[in-house]
């Protein structure tokens, strides 16, 4: 969506919130980096805000995505590119690297310490390579728990919460994210997002069910940065697209 656009809008001068952000005419367009030099080629290439991508870090580590890296070597990547760059950033941070909730607050805290503006919280786990849906309603009162947390101590962490129905294939997957959407909406998710969504007609009921921000997944098959303003989409992710096609896997 970004080269259909042409270019990239003009970067704002004064300081806008990263929540701020996705509620402009266009969608955020945010770039995911995975080290150093992509953080800064995002920056120098005029995009707004930077997302890591846990897939490219956890390759670029040697690992396969799905939290077999810790999350001291996540923070190791963190420190680097903050130190690196100027642009919000929003942390890929799966499914919170535990379990546990207390954990999972502990690991907020960290974040919220070094800067870091936004996480990605999805709603599957991958146990033993598998990845699988998490129940809605568990995940609700997590993200619930999260935000109150944060709530209480002050902390200012935009979460998007990540809806994975579509990419495990669940058998009534429209159904299933507008359920988990409502669940989410009210549980206190900042946004939502919904990768491998691509078609107008879903895009349009996906947005039209909630008044928080959509985040979709860029790919080829999406309609261009046009229609998707048109369409109400808030923000767009690249994903790992741009770590795979540079490494070629």
């Amino acid at each position: 969506p970004a080269s259909q656009s042409g270019s990239l809008p003009q970067r704002k001068t004064a300081l806008v919130t990263f929540y701020e952000l996705h509620q402009q005419d266009a969608p955020l367009l945010l770039a995911n980096a995975w080290d150093v030099p992509s953080a800064k080629a995002a920056e120098a290439a005029g995009y707004h805000a930077i997302g890591t991508s846990s897939a490219a870090i956890a390759n670029m580590f040697g690992y396969a995505d799905g939290e077999n890296m810790s999350f001291d070597e996540l923070v190791y990547i963190i420190k680097r590119i903050k130190t690196s760059t100027t642009l919000p950033l929003s942390v890929d941070f799966e499914a919170g690297y535990s379990r546990d909730d207390q954990q999972v607050a502990k690991y907020f805290d960290t974040l919220a310490a070094l800067g870091v503006v936004g996480v990605n919280l999805e709603d599957s786990i991958v146990t033993d390579g598998t990845r699988t849906l998490e129940d809605a309603t568990r995940f609700a009162e997590r993200l619930k728990r999260i935000k109150d947390g944060l709530r209480a101590k002050g902390l200012d962490i935009f979460i998007n919460a990540r809806i994975d129905v579509f990419i495990l294939k669940h058998p009534d997957g429209m159904n299933e994210a507008l359920r988990r959407i409502a669940l989410y909406e009210q549980a206190g998710a900042d946004g939502i997002f919904v990768p491998y969504i691509a078609t107008e007609a879903d895009i349009s009921t996906i947005v039209s069910s909630t008044s928080l921000p959509i985040n979709i997944l860029a790919n080829p098959s999406l309609p261009d940065i046009n229609e998707l303003t048109r369409l109400g989409v808030r923000r767009i992710s690249m994903g790992n697209r741009p770590f795979a096609q540079m490494c070629n896997i």
